[in-house]
């Protein structure tokens, strides 16, 4: 049933951290730690009241990054260079995933919150670069984060993106309304579907979802 909501979709557009890989490879805990360490060095502050704005910028601006921007000017390309510097050796190749996304008629891409370069690694760690025809990360949104939809425009504006053959993957719920808005097909990717009107799908296997599309 699901395969004629999708029979129409030429762009095939994924999130990266927790969409492409099982959130129990926990890999943003690493980020989150060097976060927390830039947070602390660059404005001074105890390890507590970083993790607190850390957190608090992510529910105010979308993404930290874009907290420490906008309150206190930060460098984004230091920011993104600093915190993207972790270990991947938690992170598996998964062929059959890599498979079902080479074989989905049209151009698949990563959009990603976090750095083009940094998802670079994370594909070629989990074997699934070759599958994407491009890589786009916040620097390519002007450091614009999801879920704002002027991020999505831009992207999508680049990559020539048509948001109505288009189907959106991504962890995070908020992150759907604006594709959703666009006229995008919609998928929640996570252990728990979330609920809202601008969640058409949800799986908590991607590889079993897009099995379902063949």
């Amino acid at each position: 049933m699901v395969k004629r909501h999708f029979s129409h979709v030429r762009h095939w557009v994924f999130d990266l951290d927790n969409t492409l890989y099982p959130p129990a490879a926990r890999l943003f805990d690493q980020i989150e730690r060097r976060m927390n360490d830039f947070v602390m060095r660059s404005l001074g502050i105890a390890r507590d009241e970083a993790d607190r704005l850390r957190k608090s910028y992510w529910h105010l601006h979308g993404t930290t990054l874009a907290g420490l921007m906008a309150e206190h000017k930060i460098d984004p390309d230091a920011y993104l260079e600093e915190v993207h510097d972790i270990s991947f050796d938690v992170l598996d190749p998964d062929p059959h995933l890599a498979e079902l996304i080479g074989q989905l008629p049209g151009r698949k891409i990563v959009y990603t919150n976090g750095s083009a370069p940094y998802a670079a690694q994370v594909l070629k760690a989990r074997g699934l670069d070759a599958a994407f025809d491009a890589i786009y990360g916040v620097e390519h949104a002007g450091y614009r984060p999801k879920p704002e939809a002027e991020a999505f425009r831009a992207v999508f504006a680049r990559d020539g993106t048509d948001p109505q053959t288009a189907a959106m993957f991504e962890d995070d719920p908020r992150n759907l309304a604006a594709p959703h808005a666009m006229g995008m097909r919609t998928v929640h990717v996570a252990p728990e579907r979330a609920e809202g009107g601008h969640i058409q799908h949800h799986t908590d296997d991607l590889s079993r979802f897009l099995g379902d599309l063949r």
